[in-house]
């Protein structure tokens, strides 16, 4: 299967996903608007998301990947179910702990760390306790999805371990909607919600457990015992949990920040939804793809297939998030009102929501940049590199959104955010192409430079037309005028980008075709041994 389909079975299962996810959130704004329950579920559940990009996404995806594929060449299917079970033993044993201390713990972690902000209200001080409190145990259910799925990654079978997300907006649609068929009050919706959570962290693992079991490995449980594999996977593992929740580390940050101002966590997360999109179909499709097979092809010695892997990522980055970071950028404030402005949703909300979405359309490119980027040090089990810089990056967010928030409110936390993942990803790129482990290609960056100027073409199109159209997007309108609109801007913009982009040299079908098909093994091994393998 070529690189470019396995990018779109993952992406096609994200997508899905994530439009399940919009629906969600107009629900909720819906429902809840940007007033103090929405503040108060929203920071409740940033906590155990936290703590699932830093031990579930970031640390299995970064440390048990490599390994595992490193037993599946060494050893078969055998050995890796051995190092899968030796992890599985630690792993559930360690996060047993962790969930029931986590919970104990809660009224200090809201006071210090999740909303210091809600300390002076005991009502959602004491709301935000218990919906985190019953929320946390996802972590420990996604934590072990996420190692299931590392297997399911890395034995080639993508689309269960994709397609489990969609479960956790489908229980939380269903929480929405009885909550507005009933006309439950804010706090019953939020209670709802948090059990939602919890029990579609349950069906997630179930499904991606049946998929690894549909693989041909079954994993049994084993007494908690750190062997050699287990100690190289913590080695790894520890610094990559750091690197792989930077995200949702920089968002805490800015969480913890905004929670001194009500609405403001709720605003930064509805903005957050819609760029999650293409962040998730693109970023993650590319980022769950990429490092089984980067890790591979090293572990075979083919290092002119790993090379061309890295670039063609870089590529096929640049070439879907360019437009998309425009199209956000121009359309933000008609995104946010056709989706969100009806219910509890205001005006004014509209317009605070869509400033803080347009700054994030311009960190779109690097956010998913860190995704492509990231896998050239997993795949080598460099984790200590990245999660340096995302110690920089870190530092340079806490620091602009605390010198940023006085002046432009929610905005001055989307600008931290923004800057801190450009940041990121120079420091990523150079750091690579300094060690040879990516190669300069001339032609990368004439490309990029044709994509920008076919995205800004098609920015200044968008411009124009929704200007001619703001009667039908306007919030007067019936509801699927400004659907059919917003959706003819797209369907419109689409083609135009893609027709100037192949047009002026952007980008070429036979070059697609023939880069993101994997090179056969033999054909590999035959660089390797000329010695061709080092050059590009």
């Amino acid at each position: 299967m070529s690189l470019v389909k396995k990018f779109m079975t993952v992406g096609g299962a994200t997508l899905g996903s994530r439009v399940f996810g919009f629906a969600r959130e107009t629900l909720m704004a819906a429902a809840l608007g940007t007033g103090p329950v929405a503040d108060v579920f929203y920071a409740a559940f940033r906590f155990p998301n936290l703590f699932r990009r830093l031990f579930a996404e970031g640390a299995f995806n970064a440390a048990f990947v490599p390994l595992f594929a490193k037993e599946i060449e060494a050893n078969g299917l055998d050995g890796a179910k051995r190092f899968s079970e030796e992890v599985f033993g630690v792993l559930f044993s360690v996060l047993m702990i962790l969930t029931i201390g986590m919970q104990l713990a809660m009224p200090l972690i809201v006071e210090w760390i999740i909303a210091p902000g809600f300390v002076g209200d005991q009502e959602k001080f004491d709301l935000t306790v218990r919906l985190a409190t019953v929320m946390f145990p996802y972590l420990m259910c996604m934590s072990l999805t996420a190692m299931l799925s590392g297997m399911l990654n890395s034995l080639h079978h993508f689309f269960a371990a994709a397609i489990a997300p969609v479960f956790l907006n489908v229980l939380m649609i269903g929480a929405l909607g009885w909550a507005l068929w009933t006309g439950a009050d804010p706090a019953a919706t939020a209670w709802a919600l948090s059990w939602s959570v919890l029990g579609a962290g349950l069906l997630q693992m179930a499904v991606v457990y049946l998929g690894v079991r549909h693989a041909g490995i079954r994993i049994g449980f084993k007494r908690p015992r750190f062997t050699p594999n287990v100690k190289r996977l913590l080695v790894l593992a520890i610094p990559a949990a750091v690197t792989g929740g930077i995200t949702q580390i920089n968002q805490l940050i800015g969480q913890a920040i905004a929670s001194g101002k009500e609405g403001a966590i709720a605003a930064l997360q509805y903005a957050d939804r819609i760029y999650q999109l293409p962040l998730g179909v693109v970023g993650v499709a590319v980022a769950v793809v990429l490092l089984p097979e980067l890790a591979r092809a090293l572990k075979s010695g083919h290092m002119k297939e790993a090379g061309n892997l890295q670039n063609r990522a870089i590529e096929f980055v640049l070439f879907l998030t360019l437009p998309a970071a425009a199209g956000i950028w121009v359309l933000s404030d008609e995104i946010i009102r056709v989706l969100y402005e009806r219910g509890a949703f205001t005006e004014q909300n509209t317009a605070v929501v869509a400033s803080i979405l347009a700054i994030y359309g311009l960190g779109l490119p690097g956010f998913v940049l860190i995704k492509a980027l990231q896998p050239g040090y997993y795949a080598r089990e460099d984790t200590k590199t990245p999660m340096r810089f995302t110690m920089v990056s870190v530092a340079l967010n806490t620091g602009l959104a605390v010198t940023l928030f006085p002046i432009f409110e929610e905005s001055g936390i989307a600008i931290a955010e923004a800057a801190a993942g450009w940041t990121n990803t120079i420091l990523l790129f150079s750091v690579l192409l300094w060690r040879g482990h990516l190669v300069f290609e001339r032609s990368l960056i004439t490309r990029t430079l044709r994509l920008m100027v076919a995205s800004a073409i098609m920015a200044a199109l968008l411009v124009y037309l929704s200007a001619r159209w703001s009667a039908w997007l306007s919030p007067q309108s019936p509801l699927f005028d400004q659907l059919l609109a917003l959706g003819g801007l797209i369907a419109i913009a689409m083609p135009v980008y893609f027709g100037i982009a192949f047009a002026i040299g952007g980008a070429d079908l036979g070059m697609i075709r023939r880069n993101l098909k994997r090179k056969p093994k033999s054909a590999a091994a035959k660089d390797t041994v000329t010695g061709e393998g080092d050059q590009q």
